[in-house]
């Protein structure tokens, strides 16, 4: 059987913590599941660095392990790397080799090669980098079971995914016409500016 990439974008990091969890003990293997969420603002430190942390999507701050789902990592691998054109990112699962890989050179395109690299189109890719670049957090999902994707997609809908129709329509309205790995990173200011667009749209 074909296997196949579930890729979701989050606004929330608990809405995606909450989702990798769901996929857990929905049947996704923890070896197929992976998390990206943009660090350029060191809003995550390691929860045994005697750092305070500098804040979260709600407000009350959250270490990287709060990120992955509480007193436990949800995923194993937790690496903390550059992606060109987004800056430090902080990341676990399978993905983590894959983009440390195209960061380095091994891969051409950074995060989009490795998007590209688990069966993202070209403009996927170039939508999911964007994304994580103005502060989302991505969920991947590898799978090889038809039954299987419409519970992942379930799972990731029913935990606020955003649209990526949507808001791929809002970025274009801005002037963004693709992914530029060349791109400044947003500093910590534009990343506040960019999440708080998308806090208004956050459920309650």
């Amino acid at each position: 059987m074909t296997s196949r990439t579930v890729t979701a974008l989050f606004d929330s990091d608990e809405d995606a913590a909450r989702a990798v969890s769901e996929l857990k003990a929905g049947g996704v293997a923890e070896g197929d599941l992976a998390l990206v969420a943009n660090n350029a603002d060191e809003r995550y430190t390691r929860a045994d660095d005697g750092r305070s942390d500098r804040g979260s999507a709600a407000g009350a701050g959250a270490s990287v392990g709060t990120l992955l789902g509480g007193a436990a990592g949800l995923l194993a691998g937790l690496g903390v790397l550059a992606i060109p054109g987004i800056g430090p990112v902080v990341a676990a699962g399978w993905l983590v080799s894959t983009a440390a890989g195209a960061a380095a050179g091994a891969t051409a395109g950074g995060l989009l090669g490795a998007l590209t690299a688990a069966g993202a189109s070209k403009e996927q890719a170039h939508f999911y980098a964007e994304g994580v670049r103005r502060g989302g957090t991505l969920v991947t999902a590898r799978i090889d079971d038809r039954h299987l994707a419409s519970t992942v997609e379930a799972i990731m809908r029913r935990n606020h995914a955003v649209d990526p129709v949507e808001r791929e329509k809002f970025y274009r309205e801005e002037g963004w016409t693709g992914f530029d790995e060349q791109a400044r990173p947003f500093s910590a200011e534009e990343l506040a500016r960019e999440r708080n667009i998308y806090r208004a749209n956050l459920p309650v």
